[in-house]
């Protein structure tokens, strides 16, 4: 059966910028997910380290990121099922719930570093321990996501992440050499030592990370759920219209997800590593990057943001988690549409993510190194699910004729090659 009305309608408006936010979904909460409080470090530490040098790496993964983010929603809108339910249906339970490990490890790691830089953060302007903010924010994402929803939370918290264009704003003021900066951009720089190669893995690792494989695909079948469409029969298929209108959309999240990784990584290289700090280890540290747009605020400006892509990132780490295990079982609900008494296995898991995620914060590790590692942690992981995802998106088992077009193939096994080989150099060196 052909699917029809995944997407709202587009209004009948003539002004094209509002036909074109109309059609963006899924695609934008995803990328605007990625620049979660890991990224945000991540970037940080890479900029002050190594200064406009890594520039060039938000220009090399855009197509990268993008092109197997496209995969995943194509996945999702052709098969009707979700990246954990397609891998069940087509490879060996070894193949499903060795992803789905990967996945969990890479995702409870993560949703620990989260929630301890929202902590440290909210330490750094308050004074009150992170001992105590960790726990707040890990029950109140949890209490939100199983008693309302995550459009909901989006909703509320989406517009604190607006505050990450203020390194925008910030590059332009802090007056850095353009000449360098270009050359930078275009030209690859790539030093041969362990403590660079973990700065490129950490960075490939926060831009192309395994839980928005699973969140992108997801998401679409959660839009058909929304739609009436409740089985995977009803689901299956996509017209070329709904197609064009993904790639819109995930192109678009993309983009605006690795502009602000690129604005990031200039402002520290620009106000820190400029100025001597090249080495990151607190979250005063990372913020004084802001100190030319926000003086004295800088503090609270950093906060803002760490706290607002946190909120919303931290239910995609855990919702995706759910998702995959969900579907390995499979259970007969797997959705955050449903209510708890509904779905108790899937929101279970989503409970225990949280759980290990907040104990591992108790663990006396340093906020901002955690951020960090958890990106190099998601760069060694990525590489075997890009892989599961470039060979299910290329099978006309799986996608008929949908099936990857050569560039995105092409783009999607030189992903899985750089990360990998990344991965190995950083141990090998």
């Amino acid at each position: 059966m052909k699917r029809t009305g995944l997407r709202p309608a587009v209004p009948p408006r003539h002004n094209a910028g509002w036909r074109f936010l109309a059609k963006l979904g899924p695609g934008l909460i995803t990328g605007a997910a990625d620049d979660d409080p890991s990224g945000i470090s991540t970037y940080s530490v890479a900029g002050a380290a190594y200064g406009y040098s890594v520039l060039w790496t938000a220009l090399f993964s855009f197509p990268l990121m993008a092109a197997v983010q496209l995969m995943c929603a194509r996945l999702g809108m052709v098969t009707g099922q979700g990246l954990g339910g397609v891998i069940r249906s087509r490879y060996p339970s070894w193949v499903l719930w060795s992803a789905c490990l990967l996945l969990a490890v890479a995702n409870i790691f993560n949703i620990a570093a989260d929630l301890g830089g929202m902590g440290d953060a909210m330490h750094m302007v308050t004074g009150v321990r992170s001992y105590w903010w960790t726990p707040f924010f890990a029950l109140l994402i949890t209490f939100l996501v199983v008693w309302t929803s995550y459009r909901f939370i989006t909703r509320v918290f989406k517009w604190l992440t607006l505050v990450l264009f203020a390194y925008i704003i910030t590059a332009f003021l802090a007056r850095p050499d353009w000449t360098g900066v270009l050359r930078a951009t275009i030209v690859p720089h790539v030093e041969w030592t362990r403590a660079y190669m973990s700065v490129l893995v950490g960075i490939l690792g926060t831009t192309i990370s395994p839980y928005l494989f699973f969140w992108q695909a997801s998401q679409e079948v959660e839009q058909d759920r929304a739609h009436g469409k409740v089985t995977v029969a009803q689901r299956r298929g996509a017209t070329n219209a709904e197609l064009a209108v993904a790639t819109t959309d995930t192109r678009t999240g993309m983009f605006f997800s690795n502009l602000v990784m690129y604005f990031i990584l200039l402002t520290t290289a620009a106000t820190l590593n400029v100025h001597g700090l090249k080495n990151i280890e607190t979250a005063q540290q990372a913020s004084e990057a802001l100190k030319p747009l926000a003086g004295a605020g800088a503090s609270w400006l950093f906060t803002v943001g760490i706290v607002g892509t946190g909120m919303l990132a931290v239910p995609v780490l855990a919702g995706s988690c759910a998702y995959a295990i969900g579907e390995a079982v499979p259970w007969r609900k797997v959705s955050l549409s449903e209510r708890p008494r509904a779905a108790p296995g899937f929101y279970a898991v989503i409970a225990g993510a949280m759980l290990v995620g907040l104990a591992l914060d108790y663990a006396g590790l340093n906020a901002v190194k955690m951020l960090f590692w958890s990106a190099v942690l998601n760069g060694v992981l990525a590489p075997p699910l890009v892989v599961l995802v470039v060979l299910l998106t290329s099978d006309r088992k799986v996608m008929g004729k949908r099936v990857n077009s050569k560039m995105a193939r092409t783009l999607g096994w030189v992903c899985a090659a750089v990360m990998s080989a990344a991965a190995l150099l950083l141990f090998l060196l």
